[in-house]
């Protein structure tokens, strides 16, 4: 890992809090402290447009006029416009961290990253512990044993979550500390843990639940990839109510989830314009209005969960965006019907912060290519996932961590 000066990075933190303290004060007639929160102080569009030209003017092009809204306080914003500002030229790798969702699953997922590295070992272990209650079967043995029920929902989410819970914290561990987090339906509670959202207990209590509530919904339902518009697909299924779009993974690049019967009424209708489809191999209809069973099933369990805000800037694929308010139990109830909005969220998070490296957190690569043309491709930031598929082992993840300028690589090994 490069060296760091916490020093110097605090002095040019403060710096841009009073440059911001000094231009808010201006625009709203009085003093501000580096907590208050800009939308209860006055602070207006046309103040806001303002303060952007004076960004633009001092700066440079940091930020877009409406980056200011998603920073609330003086504080977050200004951290942002020193990230930014600190950026040129610096050579510091910034990391954000990407969490893969259901799909990605397959049976010994990371059982060489288990069985070769004391690191993952102890996180996926501690997560092990937090699930067991809920799940009654180790998610560890069942990574291990190469066991195929590993594709059973109600195991498929807690060891996804397992997973990348444990493949984050050991990337942390090494160095590797990520500037934001985005998750992929069930990776948004991986991201969340991360950020500080969600406590490991809390989470896997969700994630355990949330399973259970879907594996036992009636079957029937079944999700189609197609090469198509948002607005194309909204049109297409129009007239199918119990058909919506689970995903948006890009610009042409959806998936649309429901009832078999439906959906292969809107494939012959793509069909015949020579639109091809892809089924994909589930158990359930995810993020579709077949889920809504499980809403009112899910929000009792939710009731005692305590709201938090992320710590870190956390993406949402709910609402496409950064999101800054707390993700308490509505946040979760909404994300079980509500489509990823992964693109939005994808292009926010990679047009905000700007990373340099974007890491897939995951048993294998499944959003890196559209994370890589989504950045700009070769003149973006460098796309690389954790974990390449069922062979990677504690060599390839200190491969990855030397690409991130991270270490000590042997903290992270044993027998490699």
């Amino acid at each position: 890992m490069q060296e760091q000066h916490p020093r110097a990075e605090d002095d040019f933190a403060v710096a841009h809090r009073e440059w911001l303290r000094e231009r808010i004060a201006h625009y709203i007639g009085r003093p501000v402290g580096d907590d208050v929160r800009l939308d209860s102080e006055g602070f207006d569009s046309v103040a806001a447009l303002s303060l952007y030209g004076d960004i633009e003017e001092e700066f440079g092009a940091l930020l877009e006029p409406d980056d200011i809204w998603a920073y609330p306080t003086v504080r977050g914003l200004a951290d942002f416009l020193a990230m930014r500002d600190a950026r040129r030229g610096s050579g510091q790798v910034r990391a954000a961290f990407v969490f893969t969702g259901q799909g990605s699953q397959h049976p010994g997922m990371t059982s060489g990253l288990y069985l070769h590295s004391i690191s993952y070992r102890n996180f996926l272990e501690e997560a092990d512990a937090a699930l067991l209650p809920y799940t009654r079967q180790s998610m560890v043995e069942l990574i291990v044993s190469n066991d195929t029920r590993v594709h059973r929902t109600a195991l498929t989410q807690p060891a996804l979550f397992a997973v990348g819970y444990a493949l984050a914290r050991t990337m942390e561990e090494a160095g590797v500390r990520p500037v934001a987090v985005l998750g992929h339906g069930i990776g948004e509670f991986a991201a969340a843990t991360v950020a500080g959202a969600l406590t490991l207990a809390d989470a896997a209590r969700l994630v355990s639940m949330r399973g259970a509530f879907m594996q036992r919904l009636p079957p029937g339902g079944a999700m189609m990839a197609v090469c198509i518009t948002p607005y194309e697909a909204a049109e297409l299924i129009s007239a199918e109510p119990a058909v919506g779009i689970s995903a948006i993974n890009a610009a042409r690049s959806v998936v649309l989830s429901g009832d078999r019967a439906a959906l292969e009424r809107v494939e012959a209708r793509l069909a015949a314009r020579g639109t091809r489809c892809r089924y994909l191999a589930v158990s359930h209809a995810f993020h579709s209005p077949l889920m809504r069973p499980v809403v009112s099933k899910f929000d009792v369990v939710l009731r005692r969960l305590p709201g938090a805000a992320a710590r870190l800037p956390f993406y949402s694929t709910v609402y496409g965006r950064l999101a800054t308010e707390p993700l308490h139990a509505p946040y979760w109830t909404e994300q079980i019907t509500a489509p990823v909005r992964f693109a939005d969220a994808a292009r926010s998070l990679l047009t905000q912060q700007a990373p340099t490296h974007v890491v897939e957190i995951g048993p294998r690569p499944v959003l890196t290519p559209y994370l890589w043309r989504m950045g700009g491709g070769p003149r973006g930031p460098v796309c690389l996932p954790v974990c390449q598929g069922p062979a990677s082992d504690a060599v390839d993840l200190a491969g990855v961590i030397s690409a991130l300028d991270a270490g000590p690589l042997t903290a992270a090994l044993s027998g490699a």
